[in-house]
């Protein structure tokens, strides 16, 4: 959902006898409930109570039609639940342990297809990089990484490129990449979404279609590394031996057999070690 919509639909409930219509209907979803019938059980007048459902049905949240002579208002489900879903997923980005119910405790569903991860930091230079081509070559087939940066650079980091190609990784494929391309419509559901650094963690971000699993597994930004050149590669090989560590650990994860509390439990401890200490 939209910013500007859920903006309309708070403004639209925010008037206290709309939200009354309103959670009336939600306690007869999916059916529809008369104007009569809703006028008589609020004690509204009724040309009062057609300004209400004309102002919900405005913001999408209501649906009318008609049948014979009545018409019958209902609560539009998929804008309720993806107003839900809005508001859930900015819940410290949609983590289980806070959101309980509206997360789901049972396990996490196997999807038909290997599991969508993607690895978030600012500039999409290094770190996500070498996450993504870490996990690409780490994960047994298992999953479909990729990377982002909240405001990527013009192309990843040299030394980048070195260091993994020096450990076996094939780096022809990667690029810098906005993290727009995997809000579009047609970009593919993601399971796992992992901030690499601070700031990625902190921005805000559009809420992820299907409330994915995430966790915060800052690292310092090598490319900001001074010294010498000998000084910052060194800095590029501890990010990359960090990171494959972590990625290491997640791929031998029993996902399929974990719930999303346990799992949520895995993927945090995974971050919470400093780099030197792991």
């Amino acid at each position: 959902m939209e910013h500007s919509q859920a903006s309309q639909i708070f403004t639209t409930l925010g008037h206290p006898d709309r939200l009354m219509v309103f959670r009336l209907l939600m306690r007869f979803a999916p059916q529809g409930v008369r104007p009569t019938e809703i006028a008589e059980a609020l004690g509204f007048k009724a040309n009062t109570l057609s300004h209400h459902l004309s102002e919900l049905t405005a913001t999408g949240l209501v649906t009318v039609r008609r049948q014979g002579r009545s018409l019958y208002y209902a609560v539009q489900l998929e804008t309720t639940e993806a107003l839900i879903a809005y508001l859930a997923q900015d819940v410290a980005r949609g983590r289980p342990d806070l959101l309980g119910g509206l997360a789901g405790a049972g396990p996490l569903p196997t999807p038909p297809r290997p599991w969508q991860v993607l690895f978030l930091c600012s500039g999409n230079r290094a770190r996500s990089l070498m996450a993504e081509a870490l996990l690409r070559d780490l994960g047994g087939g298992r999953f479909i990484a990729h990377s982002a940066g909240l405001h990527p650079g013009e192309a990843p980091h040299p030394t980048t490129l070195s260091i993994l190609g020096r450990n076996g990784h094939d780096t022809r494929d990667l690029r810098s990449k906005s993290i727009t391309e995997f809000q579009r419509p047609d970009a593919p559901q993601m399971d796992f979404v992992f901030a690499v650094c601070d700031r990625a963690a902190t921005e805000e971000c559009a809420p992820w279609p299907g409330l994915p699993l995430t966790a915060h597994w800052g690292l310092p930004d090598p490319v900001a590394a001074t010294g010498t050149a000998a000084e910052q590669a060194l800095v590029f090989a501890r990010t990359y031996g960090a990171l494959r560590r972590r990625i290491a650990a997640f791929a031998e994860l029993p996902l399929a057999s974990l719930d999303r509390l346990a799992l949520q439990s895995r993927l945090d401890a995974l971050g919470e070690a400093p780099p030197e200490q792991e």
